[in-house]
This record gives structure tokens, sequence and C-alpha cells, in this order.
């Protein structure tokens, strides 16, 4: 089947972009003059908040809401601790766990 790439740039307030192949529609993509486009870009942004449940993290980027990230879309080398520093969080997680079941003994003063 051949493949296309519509481009309708008649309005200059709005581009339109549609993928076929063959009759099917396999993509459409609209932009708008008057808004800056968002998804595709790359951005600085911190996690405010990981939601398991969604698979997913609330990023904060710098725009006027929170962005959504789906941990699908994270590239595995980005989430991959380095052996030296999960070694260290390891060591870390042991001494607060020795530490609070020292704090919790019965009895003790």
């Amino acid at each position: 089947m051949t493949k296309r790439m519509l481009i309708d740039a008649t309005q200059t307030e709005e581009i339109r972009v549609v993928v076929t192949s063959g009759n099917r529609v396999e993509d459409f993509d609209f932009e708008v003059a008057s808004r800056r486009p968002l998804k595709g870009n790359i951005y600085l942004a911190q996690v405010t908040r990981v939601e398991p449940s969604l698979q997913a993290a609330f990023v904060e980027y710098g725009g006027n809401r929170h962005g959504f990230l789906a941990f699908s879309e994270i590239h595995a080398d980005y989430y991959r601790i380095p052996m030296e520093d999960r070694e260290a969080l390891l060591a870390e997680q042991a001494a607060e766990t020795t530490f609070s079941s020292n704090e919790s003994e019965p009895g003790s003063n």
C-alpha cells in the first residue's frame, strides 16, 4: 500500500497533517498558531508525584499545569540506578530499619 502525508497549510492560523496508507487514515495532527505546541517537545521537568495505579508520574515543567508522563515513555536508561548508588541506598535503608527497630523496643527508656 502506498503511504502518503498530506499537509493542509492553506489557513495561516492552522496547519493540518494526515498520514494515510491506501484509503485508511493512520495518523492525524494539527497545530494552531495561537497556541504553543507542547506535545513532542523536550522539557526539563521535576517529578512532583508518582501515581503507581496509573503507572505514570506528574511533572512540573514550567507550564500552567503539571505534565503527565507515562512510565512506558521513559527510556530504561533513565530509571536504572548505578550499582554504587544502589548499594548506598540499600545501606541507608538498612540503617534506617535498624534505627527504627531500636526505637520501638518495648520497655527501653
